[in-house]
């Protein structure tokens, strides 16, 4: 009798954790809408008539006003984060990498594989690293319009229990692969019967061989819609003596053309974390490889630099499983600093991976966000482990559509800048750029004294930003405008 008391009490509670993750539907008192469009305001269904409504929306049409063209994807002509933040808040912690440092002396100690270590364990003690790109996924990541895939979630795991879990849920297997900076398996699975993915993600947190569960959040790149490049003289960088020679530098963003005289030697390396999707456009990820180190006429601010350069961005979006690939493909190419120039809403997969990076000694900058002084906070910026950057103008003004926040770190110059963009060039205003001028002038930095680290790197900025606005660090300019030359002779 005992025993099936405890079996009901485990089965309502389990009832109980599932409702409660459940997200909220929509609501609303027109008498207007049909019924399909409430199942499609509710997720009740994913018929094509709801991506169709979907679309037009976005576009500030009346759903069900005519057609829209079989396949069609949305994209706005100025890029905006319109994520809102996570309900609650009340997350746990994210855990702590193993730095794979020797507290004591601060150096790398021999590489050891535990017996029966996963691929992606041996990889962290210095074993064999699989290459995202060695993994194909079954079916390609899409570009779709709203804050996250309707129909995916994403879930590490541990060990070969991929197709089971997937069998258990009535779930499809749509990619998996190793991922070195989340230390586990990272697998996408697809919602085939149309289930709200918040309903999937509390069934899936009852299985403990799912260690993380989220939605494939969808990200935005920074550039507002838009003079010479100012930026060296407002952050005190010589520009006869700028240089990041050596320095390597991964970029996540679009494709870039490599043929504009700007990147000459620039790019080491290129990696398409989305090969199934055509590319259609290559200005943003030229304009920011460009101001970082670009050469010739439109010089960079760390000529001399190493771009590693990974493609995950197209029509001004991605999702979250690209770019965690592109960051695991960037980790792997022993880069000092990483530029994430988009926003998203807050996801757990990216926070340990930036996490991870920043364990590994890697400096992240990331643009701190495009919406304005109401918006919501900007993710990967707003993550502990990262340097968010805000813009300001020639005359140190702050860019109006930019977010505010307590995240906020620094300021830099991103505003009506001139950069290389496709063949040529174009004036250009985000914080995606203000970002760019960041990691070109800590490159400066790590390439005058290359044992510095990422925290005495955060710490020098900080230090030696000269103050904007009220006095102290604020939450529209962070600790104030970028200033190299005094970081440059701060104390170790």
């Amino acid at each position: 009798m005992a025993a099936r008391a405890v079996i009901r009490f485990a089965a309502l509670l389990v009832a109980a954790t599932m409702i409660g993750a459940a997200p909220a539907l929509a609501q609303t008192n027109d008498p207007n809408l049909t019924q399909t469009e409430i199942d499609c305001l509710n997720r009740a269904t994913t018929a094509a008539d709801c991506i169709e409504d979907d679309t037009k929306a976005a576009s500030g049409e009346r759903p069900g006003a005519g057609s829209a063209a079989t396949n069609a994807v949305f994209l706005p002509a100025l890029i905006v984060d319109l994520f809102p933040n996570p309900v609650g808040g009340g997350q746990a912690p994210l855990p702590t990498p193993d730095p794979r440092r020797d507290p004591a002396g601060g150096g790398l100690p021999p590489p050891v594989a535990p017996a029966g270590a996963t691929a992606v364990q041996a990889a962290a003690a210095g074993g064999p690293i699989v290459s995202p790109s060695d993994l194909v996924a079954a079916e390609p990541p899409r570009a779709i319009v709203g804050d996250f895939v309707p129909d995916e979630v994403l879930v590490t795991v541990e060990g070969g229990a991929v197709q089971q879990i997937a069998a258990s849920f009535g779930l499809e297997v749509r990619s998996q692969r190793q991922s070195q900076l989340l230390g586990s398996t990272l697998v996408r699975f697809g919602i085939p019967d149309g289930r709200p993915v918040g309903v999937v993600l509390a069934q899936l947190a009852a299985d403990g061989r799912t260690l993380r569960r989220e939605p494939n959040h969808i990200y935005s790149l920074q550039q507002v819609a838009t003079v010479v490049n100012y930026a060296f003289d407002r952050i005190a960088l010589d520009a006869k003596e700028a240089s990041g020679e050596n320095v390597r530098i991964a970029v996540v963003d679009t494709a870039i053309d490599d043929t504009n005289p700007a990147l000459s030697g620039v790019i080491a390396d290129q990696f398409d974390a989305m090969p199934d999707v055509p590319i259609e456009a290559r200005d943003h990820g030229t304009s920011i490889d460009g101001l970082i180190a670009g050469v010739g006429a439109l010089k960079g601010m760390a000529p001399g630099a190493r771009i590693y350069h990974a493609r995950a961005f197209e029509g001004g979006k991605s999702s979250m499983d690209v770019i965690l690939a592109a960051l695991d493909w960037a980790a792997e190419q022993d880069v000092r600093i990483i530029n994430m120039s988009f926003v998203g809403p807050k996801n757990d997969l990216l926070g340990v991976a930036c996490r991870n990076a920043r364990a590994l000694g890697i400096v992240l900058v990331a643009a701190a966000g495009n919406n304005g002084p109401k918006a919501p906070y900007g993710y990967p910026a707003a993550f502990d482990s990262v340097i968010a950057v805000t813009a300001t103008d020639a005359k140190d003004g702050l860019m109006q559509q930019a977010n505010r926040g307590a995240y906020v770190f620094l300021s830099a110059p991103g505003v009506e800048m001139v950069a290389p963009s496709g063949a040529g060039s174009d004036v250009v205003t985000g914080t995606s750029f203000a970002a760019a001028i960041v990691t070109g002038a800590i490159a400066n930095l790590l390439h005058a004294a290359p044992d510095r680290s990422a925290d005495w790197v955060e710490k020098a900025l900080a230090a030696t930003a000269r103050d904007l606005g009220p006095k102290g660090r604020d939450n529209d300019f962070g600790h104030g405008l970028l200033d190299i030359k005094a970081a440059a002779t701060a104390k170790e």
